[in-house]
């Protein structure tokens, strides 16, 4: 017996793993203190949670615990490091180099940017969703301050070459800032080895709460300079004030220790689920990969119903399938996806597809009824042209 709806949308948000549940509860009211409240034992004991987590959280990435700052999640992480780095570092340069299919938490606060002065290119990508290094090079000018590059895409699991545009970055003196939302956690991801100088992630994406996230911030070789975006007691390095968070902090703490042991296991797994689903779809004529990119997130695929109403099929797809047909943060529009119009797809292609993103808790009977189902549904007239 078949249990709808299946979840096939981690990319959107993922469950708390019930071990990061049961690290959480005793900060809700045993040990509920202020992490900032220095003279008793439960700010201390709240500290020292908060510490721990910061210690996490850079071993799995590559970091020093000081260069871990804790925010409210990747959208704030996100304006505190573009916007924040922009007006830090203004009288170094006002161009800014970013991605066509960039989250749009970027490109929003790049718009913002050139309403106040600062220049913006917005890189193409090519029919798979790359962007190559020689393009970001051709880009640079002698008032480039910063490349903002996602390290994988939350729409299509293309991943970019995220350690070659750290190397340039570096040669020219330009910071590197990636949204990294969607890899940490997912691949093997290193800010020293990438050469990453600013870095965006989610709790809630890797089985963590929601309403937490970290931004890197690199603290030598260079030494990056924010300006803070709110004021009001000077936390975390005067980069992020505000009353931390702690059992969120300690939530994403745990989940990313997880990670750190289950990922490569985990990763592999949902490879080969992946590759099963997409194996078993497009072997119909009438669904089609929107990428053969192969550097790509081991659990996402992204592909095109092509025939007449494949609008109206994702729509009834999802009755019995939590599956999206773009980034949760846009899912209000009815617009067609920035991405895959950025790749070349038209409107129909693009209102047509579908993004599955696998998961932890996602099963292999759940994979089979969720491949048969779509089977089932879909018909087989091409779509008119």
């Amino acid at each position: 017996m078949t249990n709808y709806p299946i979840y096939l949308d981690y990319n959107a948000t993922t469950p708390c793993d019930p071990r990061v549940v049961d690290s959480m509860l005793p900060f809700f009211n045993t040990h509920f203190g202020n992490a900032a409240s220095k003279s008793h034992a439960f700010g201390w004991y709240a500290e020292e949670a908060v510490a721990h987590a910061r210690e996490q959280v850079a071993a799995l990435i590559g970091a020093d615990p000081q260069e871990i700052i804790f925010t409210s999640g990747a959208t704030e992480s996100v304006n505190l490091a573009i916007r924040g780095f922009a007006e830090a570092n203004r009288t170094k340069g006002k161009h800014i180099i970013t991605v066509a299919t960039e989250h749009k938490a970027v490109l929003e606060v790049c718009e913002y940017l050139t309403s106040i002065g600062f220049d913006l290119t917005i890189l193409p990508v090519d029919t798979d969703g790359m962007i190559y290094p020689q393009q970001v090079e051709a880009a640079m000018r002698s008032d480039t301050i910063l490349l903002a590059a996602m390290y994988a895409n939350n729409e299509t699991g293309v991943v970019f070459p995220i350690p070659a545009l750290g190397a340039l970055t570096k040669e020219r003196g330009i910071a590197f800032f990636t949204d990294a939302t969607q890899a940490v956690g997912k691949i093997p991801v290193n800010v020293q080895a990438d050469g990453i100088d600013l870095m965006a992630f989610s709790g809630h994406k890797l089985y963590g709460p929601k309403g937490v996230g970290c931004l890197y911030v690199r603290k030598k070789n260079p030494k990056v300079e924010l300006s803070p975006l709110q004021y009001g007691g000077g936390h975390e390095r005067k980069m992020r004030s505000g009353t931390l968070n702690v059992p969120g902090i300690v939530g994403l703490g745990k989940a990313v220790e997880i990670c750190s042991h289950e990922m490569s296991v985990e990763s592999a797994r949902l490879a080969l689920c992946r590759d099963q689903l997409v194996s078993a779809l497009t072997a119909k004529s009438t669904i089609l990969a929107n990428t053969s990119a192969t550097m790509l997130l081991p659990h996402v695929a992204n592909l095109c119903f092509n025939f007449t109403g494949g609008d109206q099929l994702v729509r009834k797809l999802s009755m019995n399938l939590a599956i999206s047909s773009g980034s949760a943060c846009s899912s209000v529009s009815v617009a067609p996806s920035h991405v895959l119009k950025a790749m070349g797809l038209s409107d129909d292609e693009a209102l047509s597809s579908i993004r599955f993103s696998l998961g932890r808790f996602t099963t292999a009977v759940e994979l089979e009824q969720a491949i048969q189902h779509v089977l089932d549904v879909c018909p087989g007239s091409q779509l008119t042209q």
